[in-house]
């Protein structure tokens, strides 16, 4: 009966990967689609998460030394953060290096779920008027339906475009949970859907780990959306729900030297 199961579970797993690889459908990123170039005083809390090569996601800042972004991101093998500008041409900019990486144990694809992860900078970033935090929602975020939040990011602005080194933002609106697992076959648990499916504004490939913000709480992580077109995508956009993990968030921020993995 126990290996019943355990193949049972193995080709749930399974099913789910073959229906979003024959899709197409889980493209990673968030570059803004239909946005705007940002204020300069605004969006102090974001973070472009860098590689050796340059930026490759976006995340945000929650602490003087943590940033949350997406637990994807860990592919391109992440080794630093830019704070304090929104254009990644800029000089004037705060660089501070990756001193570990968090992500949850079961963490295996976007499209599976737990997609999250959290950075610990190697020293503590100086709060300003250029770099600021983000608050976290404390309990169960209960958004309505076609609420407006914004989603933040640097990339592509069209599908097939070119990257910006402008920090750009898009107003998206949230779908309803149904509506979205009717239209997401095999939704992973603790994600919430806000703007592509029924709009021409959203995230693309190329800047994944930014965040979803509503009354200036950040609510979500950005996770995946339709690989094949970002401009008029017919499945909604995909986020992880930070609330679903704040336990987890906390242990981490408490005691970071642990090997706490654990969602």
């Amino acid at each position: 009966m126990w290996c019943f199961d355990g193949i049972m579970h193995a080709l749930q797993k399974l099913l789910f990967f073959h229906v979003f690889a024959c899709l197409g459908q889980a493209g990673h990123g968030s570059d803004i689609i239909k946005g705007k170039t940002a204020p300069e005083n605004s969006l102090l809390y974001m973070a472009s998460v860098q590689s050796s090569t340059g930026h490759v996601c976006g995340g945000f800042l929650i602490t003087a030394d943590f940033v949350l972004t997406a637990a994807h991101c860990a592919k391109h093998k992440p080794t630093h953060v830019v704070l304090g500008t929104h254009n990644l041409k800029n000089s004037h900019q705060e660089k501070i290096t990756i001193e570990k990486k968090f992500k949850p144990k079961f963490y295996q694809r976007a499209w599976l779920g737990d997609d999250i992860m959290l950075l610990k900078l190697s020293r503590k970033v100086r709060l300003n008027n250029r770099v600021k935090i983000i608050p976290l929602p404390s309990a169960k975020v209960h958004l309505r339906e076609n609420e407006v939040c914004q989603v933040s990011g640097w990339g592509k602005t069209r599908t097939d475009g070119k990257t910006v080194n402008e920090l750009r933002v898009v107003d998206v609106p949230v779908v309803n949970k149904r509506v979205c697992k009717e239209l997401w076959r095999g939704l992973p648990a603790n994600v919430i859907c806000a703007g592509g499916y029924g709009t021409d504004k959203g995230f693309c490939q190329g800047d994944s780990g930014g965040p979803l913000v509503c009354k200036g709480i950040a609510v979500g992580v950005v996770s995946f959306n339709n690989n094949n077109s970002c401009d008029y995508p017919d499945v909604p956009n995909v986020f992880t729900d930070i609330s679903k993990y704040r336990l987890w968030i906390n242990s981490i921020l408490k005691n970071p030297n642990s090997d706490n993995k654990n969602p």
